[in-house]
């Protein structure tokens, strides 16, 4: 069906594409839904960055539109989002295209943020319309304009038949965790959600291999379980201002510039472990501003692949963790589903983000919507 305007009404399939502050590559993700409910998942993929694109990704890290390297920038997030959709739309079709870009710059205290790529660019190469900027209209609201998937986790929640409050913790470049309730029907109601960034997560552990090893990650957390963590540098970490901020609350990749000074003269394993320890205090720290406490605590992103990380959850933390795969959920795409998900409650008119998640005034539909330019 459609409505007067053409446009399709009910559940149609958008595709979500999603770079995150790892730089690691790009993911994407077909969902079909009506911007409430999730009907059903469809099909994802996954590219690398070349080593060449990533080095320009961050030569642009903590740039603004206007600074030097971010064209560049720009160009290879459009470049290798475009390739991805075109080998995902070749055999699918989408009706709606969510992108994310990638973030250079957040800074929602001066009321700004940057995320490199222009929707258009995307819409008018694969003749698709295409909802982009999903952040800057929340942080020109007041809000953190960060997290943005905790509406999806939300219909997430609902979607795997959850009766009883969840939590979701999304382990990036840097960690969030979204506690919802799913007994309470919209996202955007009061109690039904509450979102917040919990501390670094795989940025630093990234960062420090790649300056002393020459490589991108920690494959599997092999080399942290190895180490032993300094608790002494955990707890001086936990002394950081942000830990004490009330929720909602958001950070920059690179917020915290003391973490690898403060590892630099242990061992390359004591160093990792150290590391994967902070990430995991973090997130119990921030477990202490939920509502109540979450049945289990499902983990996402690339961070549940380091053992390390992992292991010092299950040891900081009270509630249940559990793998986010282990519900029949997709930890390595709930990300791009998620902004293929906020796509069409931006298309449709739907609030993305709310005061308990972003700390906005009042809900807010953020995002352009970028039609296909003629021929």
């Amino acid at each position: 069906m459609a409505d007067e305007n053409g446009a399709k009404t009910g559940a149609i399939w958008a595709l979500g594409m999603m770079s995150g502050t790892s730089l690691d590559g790009v993911d994407a993700a077909l969902v079909q839904t009506d911007g409430t409910r999730i009907h059903a998942f469809g099909e994802s993929a996954y590219t690398d960055y070349t080593d060449a694109q990533r080095a320009d990704l961050r030569a642009a890290l903590g740039k603004w539109p206007d600074g030097p390297d971010v064209a560049p920038a720009a160009h290879v997030s459009e470049a290798a989002h475009i390739a991805l959709a075109r080998t995902l739309l070749a055999e699918n079709s989408a009706d709606l295209l969510g992108y994310h870009g990638q973030t250079l710059a957040h800074d929602p205290e001066g009321e700004r943020t940057h995320q490199a790529g222009d929707g258009q660019v995307l819409a008018d190469v694969l003749r698709v319309p295409v909802v982009w900027d999903f952040r800057s209209k929340d942080v020109a609201e007041g809000g953190e304009g960060a997290p943005l998937a905790p509406f999806f986790h939300h219909a997430c929640a609902r979607f795997i038949g959850a009766d009883a409050p969840i939590a979701f913790l999304n382990l990036g470049g840097v960690g969030n965790v979204t506690w919802v309730d799913p007994r309470i029907d919209a996202p955007e109601a009061p109690n039904a959600c509450l979102a917040f960034d919990t501390g670094p997560a795989n940025a630093p552990i990234n960062d420090l291999m790649l300056a002393r090893r020459g490589v991108d990650l920690d494959q599997g957390g092999a080399l942290a379980l190895s180490g032993r963590t300094d608790e002494a540098i955990v707890q001086a970490f936990l002394d950081h201002p942000y830990f004490t901020r009330q929720p909602p609350k958001s950070l920059d990749r690179d917020q915290f510039p003391d973490l690898l000074p403060a590892v630099a003269k242990l061992s390359d394993a004591d160093a990792a472990r150290t590391l994967a320890a902070c990430a995991a205090e973090a997130v119990a720290q921030g477990m202490t501003h939920c509502p109540s406490a979450p049945t289990r605590l499902l983990v996402t992103g690339g961070g549940r692949k380091n053992a390390a990380i992992m292991q010092e959850l299950f040891a900081r933390l009270s509630v249940p963790v559990q793998d986010i795969d282990d519900t029949g959920l997709d930890g390595d795409m709930l990300e791009a589903q998620a902004f293929a998900y906020l796509a069409v409650r931006v298309a449709r008119g739907l609030p993305t983000s709310g005061p308990s998640t972003t700390g906005v005034a009042a809900p807010v539909g953020g995002g352009k919507l970028s039609n296909p330019k003629n021929s």
